[in-house]
């Protein structure tokens, strides 16, 4: 994984110094809240409905042991013993003091971390397939390049201020794991004629406005990435609304002059950026990929598994998946425990994931965009050893991509922007379908729920997903059907009126069992919806017309 050199190590100890002196005028009333909420706000601090929040960057999801036991050291000395995994692959906490701040992100700095840009009308966290450098599917590890667009990006003096926050994902596989069509920018690299270079999509996102990213350029190749991305960029900051937040985003500029309009205007813009030679030179992208070569894997380690443990069984059918260097695996740990808090984690078991990574996993972990953490590169021989660590720690939940492998914002419970909470309703589906073989047998099923029409929890990209809302002073809670943020990417369709808390636990459930009865062979529940339509789900939840 990349290391800090010296430029970088010094531009996060200079912000840290920074932030220190403005904290200290806002505890002294030097500064205002108006004056200093920008200013926080650049430094990733929120301020919540009960305390500060902060939000840790952890570009492309990747991080090492002692980073990871770093946010565990922070969350037993500043918080409440726990961090939230976010679906930007980030980690936030969520009770901590003002006075604090600076103090935490000097920790950060001491192994190359901060909250740079994890907030404000900026570029924010680079995401990536959490899979990458070990999935067996992708035709390149598309972390250096992520890499490359958090140096460009970060205190980019033209981007600082955009319109509308800025959201970016890099994947190499035909399979997305990174939601990346919902992403303002989603770059898939691609092979063509031997050579590699980028599929661009712009116009993704969620939130008020949910809308599916559009193919802006089929093949960029990769020594002009960086300059067609600035043109695309330059673009949306030229004309990108800044009179309505609502209409700020690079998705309303696309929808509204088309395209192909926008596609002209960034070919236009792109011809004047080549020439300003702003691509990287070859030894310094080589540079940076060198800190992602392929760890020093076992070429004698053995392919095969002991499943005489149907417990352990279960957790391997489940959560592990295919790595590309035969003898070992990827293996996901679950942070979805029935009853649990989806994301959360407690100091030690942040401790004991980054014991396992440094033990068994070449020192490296990811965060996954659905709220969970992934150990890349781990000897199948080592499986089950991994695996009763895990269970003796209530991490080894198998049910990964399951119906209670919820992504859920923190919601009410803690955001000042919510509506109603995400977490009990989480919870309560978790509860009511805690039977694993209930789970197994309805499949692949992602279900989201989001707290606001912000949209964190990406309901609109759930199979299944539920969005929170305030109906005349109640929390009531909308449902839809038929999202994906995968490859086969879609937007969810409300089913129709609202229900209680309790009541939309039971319509999931209901909806489950139109998906058992109408299901044909290998079909998913995404799959079944798109195949008969809405009707047969809202007759059994709602009732005949």
């Amino acid at each position: 994984m990349y290391q800090y050199d010296q430029y970088d190590q010094n531009m996060v100890d200079t912000r840290v110094a920074e932030f220190r002196d403005q904290v200290e005028r806002r505890l002294s009333g030097e500064l205002s809240e108006d004056q200093f909420k920008p200013l926080r706000l650049m430094n990733g601090l929120y301020l919540q409905l009960h305390a500060y929040m902060l939000r840790v960057a952890i570009p492309y999801g990747t991080l090492d042991s002692r980073q990871m036991r770093m946010l565990g050291h922070i969350a037993r000395k500043y918080d409440r013993g726990y961090g939230h995994f976010t679906t930007r692959q980030n980690l936030q906490f969520n009770w901590i003091k003002l006075e604090d701040t600076p103090d935490i992100l000097a920790e950060l700095a001491t192994v190359e971390m901060h909250a740079i840009q994890t907030s404000g009308n900026c570029i924010r966290n680079i995401s990536s397939d959490q899979f990458a450098g070990a999935a067996a599917d992708e035709i390149t590890d598309p972390r250096p390049w992520a890499e490359l667009l958090r140096q460009w990006s970060s205190f980019h003096p033209e981007f600082s201020y955009l319109p509308r926050k800025f959201k970016i994902a890099v994947i190499a596989a035909k399979e997305d794991r990174a939601a990346m069509r919902l992403h303002d920018i989603g770059i898939e690299i691609v092979e063509r004629d031997g050579a590699h270079g980028a599929r661009v999509f712009v116009g993704g996102g969620m939130g008020r406005t949910p809308m599916i990213s559009s193919e802006i350029s089929e093949f960029v190749p990769l020594s002009d990435l960086l300059s067609y991305l600035e043109a695309c960029l330059r673009v949306y900051n030229r004309y990108g609304r800044r009179d309505n937040m609502y209409k700020a985003r690079i998705k309303i500029l696309v929808h509204e002059i088309g395209a192909d309009e926008y596609r002209r205007q960034v070919e236009e813009e792109f011809t004047h950026v080549k020439a300003l030679g702003i691509d990287p030179p070859a030894a310094e992208f080589e540079r940076i990929k060198a800190f992602f070569a392929a760890p020093a894997f076992a070429a004698d380690a053995p392919d095969t598994l002991d499943r005489s443990d149907p417990d352990f069984a279960v957790w391997l059918d489940q959560n592990v998946k295919p790595h590309k260097q035969p003898g070992y695996a990827i293996a996901t740990i679950s942070l979805k425990p029935t009853g649990g808090i989806p994301g959360d984690a407690s100091a030690d078991q942040i401790d004991l994931m980054a014991d396992l990574a440094q033990r068994y996993s070449f020192d490296e972990l990811r965060v996954t965009h659905a709220q969970n953490i992934v150990l890349p590169h781990v000897r199948k021989a080592d499986l089950y050893a991994v695996w009763q660590a895990l269970h003796e720690a209530g991490l080894a939940e198998a049910n990964l991509d399951l119906i209670s492998d919820i992504i859920a914002c923190p919601g009410l419970d803690y955001c000042s922007l919510a509506n109603a909470r995400s977490i009990p309703v989480a919870q309560k589906i978790a509860s009511r379908f805690a039977d694993l073989d209930r789970q197994r047998e309805l499949g692949e099923l992602k279900l989201k729920i989001s707290g606001c029409i912000n949209a964190c929890g990406h309901h609109h990209a759930g199979h299944i997903g539920i969005l929170g809302v305030d109906k005349k002073g109640l929390e009531n809670y909308q449902l839809s059907f038929g999202g994906s943020g995968a490859e086969d990417v879609s937007l969810a369709k409300i089913t129709g009126p609202g229900f209680s808390e309790d009541g939309v636990v039971d319509a999931v459930e209901k909806a489950t069992d139109v998906y058992l009865a109408k299901r044909e062979q290998g079909e998913r529940f995404v799959d079944t919806y798109r195949r008969i339509g809405m009707e047969p789900f809202k007759e059994a939840i709602y009732g005949p017309a």
